[in-house]
C-alpha cells in the first residue's frame, strides 16, 4: 500500500476511532488525575504567545512513563553532549506527563502529545518548528511522520525492539505497517535480533543500527537512591525488617504475592507499588481481604500493629527510589500479566530479582539472566516463600545473583551515549 492510500484510510478511521474512545479516554484521565491538565494541548492548542516558545527544537515523542523514563536519560546524555540544545518532550499519558514536568531538566519543555490528527500535529510544528524528531521505542503515528516527512524533519526510533509476537503480527498486515515504517529514517535497536525482525519487514540494513538498550543501560542516568523520606515511612513498620517490594503490579498480583509472604510466616514489611496508581481501592480492598492493615503512600497514616500491616506506595514516579529501600524485589505482570514489567532498576540498584514466570516482553534479556543466575523466575507463587527466605538469609546467595545481573546489564553499557551520537550525526551532521 502506498503512503497515500495509507494516510486516506487511516484519516477515515481515526476520528471514528476518537469519537469511540473518547469517553473512555477522559474517565481514565480523571482517574490518572490529567482531566483538565492540558486537555487543549492534546488538540494542538496552547496557552500564551508562540514567542515565549524554543524553536527549531528536538522534538521527543513518548507515550507513558516507562517511554518518558528512557526519554529522561536521552536528554541528559544529550544535553552534555550538546549544551543548550532545546528540546521539547511530548508525552501521551497524564501519569507520564506528570512524571515528565517532575524529571525533565530546567529548560525542557513538557507538552502532550498532540492527538494524531494532522491539524494538531501541523499546529504543534508550527508553534516549535522542530529539526529532529524522536520517537522512543516503536510509537510510529502515520500523520507524525507524514508531516514531518514533508517538512524535511528526520525522524529517528530508538531504543525500537521488535518481538517474534509483533514481528508475526506485523507481517500479517505488512501493507500497513512497511509505509509507515518507511517513513522513519534511523532505527536505534536493542539487539541483533531486533535488528533482524526489522529487515525482514522491509525495513533497509543501512537505517538500522544496534545501539543497545537504553533502558539496562548502567552508564545512563542514575540509580535507585535512598529517601530518607521513604526511610522514615520505613521505619514505622518496625526497624531493621527487610522489607519485600512488589514492584509495578497488575490485577490480583497484589494479592497473590500477599498471601504467599503471609502464609509462609516471614517477618518483613510487604511494600506494594502498583503499575497503575488509580487501582489503590482495588489494592487496599484485597490485600485488607488477607488480613493486612493497609497504610496507603497518598493519605499516610503511622500503622497502628506494624507487623500484620504493608505499605501500599499509590504514587507515580517513586518506583525506583522505593527500589532502593527493598531487599527483595518480586517483579509486577509476571505473575497474572502477559509480558512482565522492566527489572533493570532492582539489578541497577543491586536488588536480587524475582518474578514469575510471563516474561517475554524483556527476551533476550531474561533468557541471559536465567542462565547466568542473574534472577530467579518461579512458575508460581507456591515457590515464593522459600525464594524470598534462601534471598533474605543467605548473603552469599543475594551477591551471587545480584553481580551475575549486573554483569548481562553490561552489555548494553553505553547504549544512551551510542543513541545519541547516532541520531545526531544522522540528523544535524550529514
Amino acid at each position: 500500500m502506498s503512503h497515500f492510500f495509507l494516510l486516506v484510510l487511516y484519516n477515515c478511521l481515526l476520528p471514528v476511532f476518537f469519537i469511540v474512545a473518547f469517553p473512555m479516554w477522559l474517565i481514565k484521565m480523571w482517574r490518572r488525575g490529567g482531566y483538565g491538565s492540558g486537555l487543549f494541548e492534546r488538540l494542538g492548542k496552547f496557552k500564551g504567545d508562540k514567542s515565549a516558545e524554543p524553536q527549531g527544537v528536538v522534538y521527543i515523542h513518548a507515550v507513558s512513563v516507562g517511554e518518558v523514563l528512557i526519554a529522561q536519560k536521552l536528554i541528559l546524555e544529550w544535553l552534555k553532549k550538546h549544551e543548550g540544545e532545546r528540546i521539547v518532550l511530548a508525552a501521551t499519558t497524564s501519569t507520564g506527563h506528570a512524571v515528565a514536568r517532575e524529571k525533565s531538566p530546567e529548560g525542557v519543555r513538557v507538552i502532550y502529545s498532540p492527538v494524531d490528527f494532522g491539524f494538531s500535529v501541523r499546529a504543534v510544528f508550527r508553534r516549535f518548528t522542530p529539526r529532529q524528531v524522536i520517537l522512543i521505542e516503536s510509537e510510529a503515528w502515520p500523520n507524525l511522520l507524514n508531516i514531518a516527512r514533508k517538512r524535511g524533519v528526520p525522524v529517528a526510533m530508538v531504543n525500537a525492539r521488535l518481538s517474534q509476537r509483533s514481528e508475526a503480527r506485523f507481517h500479517k498486515l505488512a501493507g500497513l505497517v512497511q509505509p509507515v515504517f518507511e517513513m522513519v529514517d534511523t532505527f536505534a535497536v536493542q539487539n541483533e535480533g531486533d535488528a533482524k525482525r526489522f529487515e525482514k519487514l522491509g525495513i533497509p540494513a543501512e537505517k538500522i543500527s544496534v545501539t543497545g538498550s537504553i533502558k539496562f543501560d548502567p552508564s545512563g542516568g542514575s540509580v535507585p537512591e535512598c529517601r530518607a523520606e521513604f526511610a522514615s515511612v520505613i521505619n514505622d513498620f518496625g526497624k531493621a525488617r527487610p522489607v519485600i517490594l512488589a514492584a509495578s503490579t497488575h490485577s490480583g498480583e497484589e494479592k497473590l504475592i500477599g498471601d504467599a509472604l503471609m502464609k509462609s510466616g516471614i517477618d518483613a514489611l510487604y511494600l506494594v507499588v502498583p503499575r497503575h496508581a488509580e487501582r489503590r481501592a482495588t489494592v487496599k480492598s484485597d490485600l485488607e481481604s488477607l488480613g493486612y492493615e493497609v497504610c496507603l503512600r497518598s493519605v499516610y497514616k503511622s500503622p497502628r500493629t506494624p507487623s500484620k500491616a504493608c505499605l501500599v506506595a499509590d504514587t507515580t514516579g517513586e518506583l525506583r527510589d522505593w527500589t532502593a529501600h527493598a531487599d527483595v524485589v518480586i517483579v509486577g505482570k509476571s505473575w497474572l500479566g502477559k509480558g512482565g514489567q522492566s527489572p533493570a532498576e532492582a539489578i541497577m540498584g543491586g536488588k536480587p530479582v524475582i518474578c514469575g514466570p510471563n516474561m517475554a516482553n524483556f527476551e533476550p534479556l531474561m533468557t541471559m539472566l536465567r542462565e547466568s543466575g542473574g534472577v530467579h523466575m518461579l512458575d508460581s507463587t507456591h515457590e515464593l516463600a522459600e525464594m524470598v527466605s534462601s534471598l533474605l538469609i543467605d548473603s552469599s546467595i543475594r551477591e551471587t545473583t545480584t553481580t551475575a545481573a549486573k554483569e548481562v546489564l553490561f552489555i548494553h553499557d553505553g547504549a544512551v551515549e551510542r543513541t545519541v551520537d547516532l541520531v545526531y550525526l544522522n540528523a544535524f551532521v550529514s
